[in-house]
């Protein structure tokens, strides 16, 4: 299983939906929200691979992946290093994802 790393950017996207989470239902669901980001991130610890690579060409040539979550309209967009995965974001399934990961 490889290391996971996650960029400021990424925790920023997951600080946004807890809250967002909280305020629009509970603390319940927000750690629910929690719970399927750390396993999805397993999952990709685990089989880096298995991520879709539809986003590719948005971050110029770096193998860019997403692995969506179960229960929650949320991708987490990764890069597999050699011995690490760089989690870049994680974003909302119906946002602007090209725009977003441009920035």
């Amino acid at each position: 299983m490889k290391r996971v790393e996650r960029r400021v950017r990424a925790s920023d996207d997951i600080d946004e939906a807890v809250a967002h989470y909280i305020e629009v239902a509970s603390a319940d669901v927000a750690e629910r929200f929690l719970l399927e980001y750390e396993g999805a991130v397993e999952h990709i610890a685990r089989h880096p691979g298995t991520g879709s690579r539809r986003y590719v060409q948005v971050l110029d040539g770096a193998e860019l992946r997403f692995w969506t979550l179960n229960r929650f309209p949320y991708a987490v967009f990764y890069v597999e290093r050699a011995d690490v995965i760089d989690v870049v974001r994680v974003l909302h399934q119906a946002s602007d994802i090209p725009a977003q990961l441009e920035n």
